[in-house]
Order: structure tokens, then sequence, then C-alpha cells
């Protein structure tokens, strides 16, 4: 099968038993009772449709899929799409609803080394377009894998989540993924962190990959049908705390906590929009999903750690220098994905505790760069022995005579043999790492080794 560039997308699709009131933005990771505060989005309100209808509480979902039918929707995909997907659920709404998670993979189930992406839909009970996108997404996926182009402060008390938000971070603490997005309604903008600010007020409060994640959201505003045309929003992204402040919110927490840099997606101004303009939205947003989950591997720096003595993958460290974050490697590969704005120079670090840290240089322009670490192990003070006892002599001439005899000594025919064949497997060693390393690169065909 034609691999995907994806490599690996999850799809997590949220289903609540009824639809709630409005709350905040960003799917705070707090319970819904803890007396978060309901928001108006500030700005002129925007349509699909020029006309205005007003719509009653009870006709607002019509035409939307129930909770049944969405169940049965991704029942339907797994079926028709078995050979790329698996289907599985990471728990139960407040309400006793499952919460589904749609796998897209050329290896479902399998782990891999490569980076993974995640969507998440209807996080918020009024905000329903989000999920009815997800199941088009994963349809449109199935449908061209093989001929598109692209194919080619926080709560911390664990009684005060709801199911929900203990469900996303424990499945969180099992798949580490790279990069991902939630889908909300109520305004039209692409949404980054930091979302909330020190002294509580309103104004732009940057994190330390801020230059990324403009990168990000400038991805998918830019390949929306008007996003980016936005008069509220220049160039239709904002700073989550200049727009207006939140604590507690699942796109910082992401960033924080679980190495992903997770983007919030405000995709319909109307947050119940007439059922038949779905299929209009789907249009208008499908680009924009497929450029930033494409983005995940056709930007930024990847690689994988390994031992120079043995070989093996080290699950260790990558910094930039510059930037106050750290990105952790796979703990099966050893495999690392950093998020970088294109068309920059970085110094790339690689740290493993109980080996010497390995720095290089690399321009970064508009494709991805693979750069491969291989780390030697730090020289304990018990390795030298033999070299501490000869040097720590009172007499230098006696020094150099227990050298003579050490290696002109009787067996000095062994030593030599042995000398040889260590050199001999030294080289197949590095012969073989490399080899191995060559195999492994499939994100771009521009690769270091260092």
């Amino acid at each position: 099968m034609k691999e995907l560039i994806f490599s690996r997308i999850f799809l997590s699709l949220i289903l609540l038993s009824s639809f709630s009131p409005a709350i905040a933005r960003g799917g705070e990771l707090t319970s819904l009772s803890s007396g978060l505060r309901n928001i108006s989005y500030a700005g002129s309100t925007r349509r699909l449709f020029q006309e205005n209808q007003s719509q009653s509480s009870v006709d607002k979902a019509h035409g939307y899929m129930t909770n049944a039918d969405l169940e049965k929707a991704i029942m339907e995909f797994a079926r028709r799409c078995s050979n790329i997907s698996r289907i599985y659920s990471i728990g139960k709404s407040v309400n006793g609803v499952p919460l589904w998670v749609i796998e897209i993979s050329d290896k479902p189930g399998k782990e891999e080394a490569e980076p993974a992406f995640k969507f998440i839909g209807n996080v918020h009970g009024d905000e329903p377009v989000g999920r009815e996108l997800l199941i088009l997404l994963a349809n449109w996926i199935c449908d061209n894998q093989m001929k598109d182009p692209l194919f080619s402060p926080l709560n911390d008390d664990e009684d005060m989540r709801q199911p929900e938000t203990r469900a996303i971070m424990n499945w969180l603490k099992e798949i580490h993924f790279t990069a991902s997005a939630s889908l909300h309604g109520g305004a039209l903008v692409a949404n980054y962190p930091w979302d909330g600010t020190p002294d509580r007020k309103s104004h732009y409060f940057s994190c330390p990959d801020d230059e990324t994640f403009r990168f990000m959201a400038s991805t998918y505003s830019r390949s929306h049908y008007n996003m980016s045309l936005s008069t509220e929003f220049q160039g239709g992204i904002t700073n989550g705390a200049s727009w207006y402040p939140i604590y507690g919110g699942m796109q910082d927490w992401n960033y924080i906590y679980a190495g992903c840099f997770e983007l919030t997606l405000e995709i319909s101004d109307n947050k119940w929009p007439d059922a038949k303009e779905l299929p209009i939205i789907w249009e208008y947003n499908r680009m924009s999903m497929l450029n930033l989950v494409a983005s995940l591997v056709k930007t930024g720096v990847h690689g994988r750690i390994f031992s120079s003595d043995s070989g093996r993958p080290l699950p260790g460290f990558i910094m930039i220098k510059g930037i106050n974050y750290t990105v952790k490697a796979g703990r099966a590969f050893a495999d690392y994905h950093r998020m970088l704005a294109p068309e920059g120079k970085y110094q790339v670090v690689a740290t493993v505790p109980g080996y010497k840290l390995k720095t290089t240089s690399i321009w970064l322009g508009a494709e991805a760069t693979t750069v491969d670490f291989i780390l030697d192990p730090e020289v304990t003070p018990g390795d030298g022995k033999l070299l501490k006892s000869i040097c720590d002599c009172n007499n230098e001439r006696e020094a150099r005579r227990v050298l003579a005899g050490f290696f002109w000594g009787p067996h000095l025919e062994i030593y030599f043999v042995l000398a040889v064949i260590l050199a001999f497997l030294c080289i197949l060693l590095q012969r073989r790492i490399k080899s191995n390393l060559s195999r492994s690169r499939q994100i771009t065909k521009r690769s270091i080794v260092v």
C-alpha cells in the first residue's frame, strides 16, 4: 500500500449525551461546575449565508447526527476502512457515552518512529460542527489515500475534573502526539498559546515557541476559504491571551505537560449553523485540516538518537538553543519530531543522561530536515584506573617502564590481534548503525548524522 504522508492521524470524537450551555474556549481541564463563566464573543458576527434565520433550541439540532447516528457512522467507517484504521474508546463521558477515537495509519495499532497528530471535536456540547467535520475528514482520507497529492494556572484536583477530561489526559500519557488541534464554534479564527497571562489581563503573551505556533495557525488560516480575510483578527489568527485570557485550558496544558503543539480552531461563527451549511463548512475547512496535518512531516526537524557503543536507541531529549522548551524522544524508537517555523537557522542539541551531549547547526528551509544523533557514553573515573595509576607514579621513568612492560611483554601478539579484531568490529558496528539510519529515514530526503 502506498505510504500515507500523514504517517499517523488520531481523530478523537468526543460524544456528549446532551448539548450543554456555552462554556469558555479551549476545552478547559477543570470541572464544568467549578465556576467557569460563559463568554460571549466580541466583534461582528459572520455567516456563511446572508439570511439571518432565527432558530429555536428545538430545531437547532435538526440535520445534525445524534450520538447514536455518530456511533453508527464511526462503525460504518471502521467496516469500510479497516485496512487503515482502528476504533477504540478512551473512556466515557459524564453521561456514560463512549469517547470514541478513530486512529488512521498505514499500520493501525502499531507504534512506529513517526509523528502523531490528533483532532478533537465536540469538546463543548453546544459546538457540534467539529465532530461532523471529523467524520467527513476520516471518510475523505479513506476515499483519497491512494490518489490525492497530499499523500505524497491549572486545576490539579483529580476529583474536580470531568471524566472526559481525565480520559483525554490519561490517553496522552499513553500516546505522544507531536501536534494537535481542537475544533470549536462561535468564531472564525486559529488560536494559539498562551491562553492566559500572569496578571490576568488581556494582552499578547507569547510562549517560547511563539513563532512556530504563528506558522501553524497561519497554515490553517491561509488554507481556509475566508479565515485569513478576517477584519477582526489579523490574518485570521490570534494569541489566546490577546483575545481574552482563560486558565486551565487544554491548549496550554498540551504544550506544558504533554509535549504537544496544540491549536484551538474556531471554525464557525455560529455554534449551531443550519445543517445544510455543513457541506460548505467542510469544503471551507478541508484543505486547512489536511495541510495542518501534512505540515507535521513537511516542516521541522526529525530524527532519532542512538548510542555509539551499541547502536541502541536512546530515549533522550532535544532542545533548540534560544528556545526554552524541551522535546522528549520516543521510548521505543528514540524518535523525535520537533515543530519549528521554516526559513531559519537553528542549533539543535541532543542530550541523554550518562552520554555526552551533541550540538549541530541547521538551516531549515521550506522542507523538513532529518538529524540523527549518535552519542558517546560519558567516561567514568573507573574507566581509567590503569592510566591513572601509571600517571600517579612519582618516577616518570618508572611510569614509562611500566607502560613498556605492559605493551611489549610476552603477550604482544595477543594484544595486537585483539586490537585488530576490535578495530574491525568497531568499523562493522559503525557501518551497521549508518545503514540502519539510512533505512529509517522516511520523512525527507535531506538527512544529517551527527
